[in-house]
C-alpha cells in the first residue's frame, strides 16, 4: 500500500522523462510531484490506483 511522501512510479512517464513520484498530499484525491520537474498533478484515488505501476520507496514512519 502507499502512504503520505512515499515515491511511486506510474505506468505512463511523465513528459520530462522522469518516472517517479512523490505523494504530497492524500485524501478522496491524491496530489503528486515529479521527482526530476516538480510539475504537480492531482488525481481522483480511484485514478491513482489505476495508474499506479509500483511504491519504490517508503516514507519514513515517525
Amino acid at each position: 500500500m502507499y502512504d503520505l511522501n512515499d515515491v511511486v512510479e506510474m505506468k505512463k512517464a511523465h513528459p520530462c522523462g522522469e518516472n517517479r513520484w512523490e505523494i504530497i498530499r492524500m485524501g478522496m484525491d491524491i496530489r503528486i510531484k515529479c521527482l526530476n520537474c516538480g510539475h504537480m498533478v492531482m488525481m481522483p484515488r480511484r485514478e491513482f490506483e489505476k495508474k499506479m505501476k509500483k511504491v519504490l520507496e517508503q516514507a519514513e514512519k515517525k
